[in-house]
């Protein structure tokens, strides 16, 4: 698809891309079911030159693996918190380009509009997509709630300044939750739904775990890629 604007671009433009993107998300559903989910993970080489990108393919009714591809790219963009997409997008879209299969949903390890901007990692690529997406991240960007029941399944909404951008969701009993939000062409119930549904009984879905693991097994194979102590022992389980 078209990229609606550069991805190496100075902090202030990509803040002003953030703002006028947002506001073309869309918060619904179109009534089409989710078969195929496709879970996007990415990790950086130990000097930071490159965003390694993976792709999953997941079937959701049958808990199998359909496909999966990695990609690479440099690194064109600074760290900077709120801005993750400029970073690591390029490589994750051309991982989802390999795919032989056309997902119905695309699930990210990333906000969606839970995000300062209302523009998460999960809102740029559905967007771009002009695809169903879903953010679902291990750790809260922004926001506030109180902590949901113990038990899988539970869930109460984030809120960020009167308004409700999230789902903070027990995807497994006695574990950390997880923060889901809208990414794009999708609302938030399906979205919590999509997320619970494709668990398997862990924490995080099964496509976006399984694409983490598949990251960090291409850059241990990889000499091009200097992998960290810990990207190496993660690629290990």
């Amino acid at each position: 698809p078209r990229v609606p604007h550069p991805w190496r671009i100075p902090i202030r433009q990509a803040i002003a891309v953030q703002d006028r993107l947002a506001g073309l998300v869309l918060r619904e559903c179109d009534g089409r079911s989710f078969r195929r989910a496709a879970g996007l993970d990415a990790a950086f080489s130990a000097d930071d030159r490159f965003c390694l990108a993976g792709v999953v393919l997941w079937d959701i009714e049958e808990h199998v693996v359909i496909e999966h591809h990695t990609s690479a790219r440099r690194v064109r963009f600074p760290y900077i918190p709120g801005l993750l997409s400029f970073r690591e997008a390029p490589a994750l879209l051309a991982a989802l380009a390999k795919l032989r299969r056309v997902p119905d949903v695309v699930i990210c390890d990333g906000q969606g509009i839970a995000h300062p901007r209302r523009f998460g990692i999960a809102s740029h690529i559905g967007l771009i997509l002009d695809m169903p997406s879903v953010g679902c991240a291990k750790s809260r960007l922004t926001g506030t709630s109180v902590s949901p029941g113990a038990q899988r399944g539970a869930s109460v909404h984030l809120t960020d300044k009167g308004e409700i951008v999230g789902a903070v969701v027990r995807s497994k009993t006695g574990v950390k939750p997880v923060y889901v939000s809208i990414g794009h062409r999708i609302d938030l119930a399906n979205a919590v739904a999509l997320v619970l549904e494709s668990g398997c009984g862990r924490r995080l879905p099964e496509p976006t775990r399984l694409a983490d693991r598949l990251v960090a097994a291409a850059k241990l194979a990889n000499s091009k890629y200097p992998v960290s102590p810990t990207a190496r022992a993660k690629a290990d389980t």
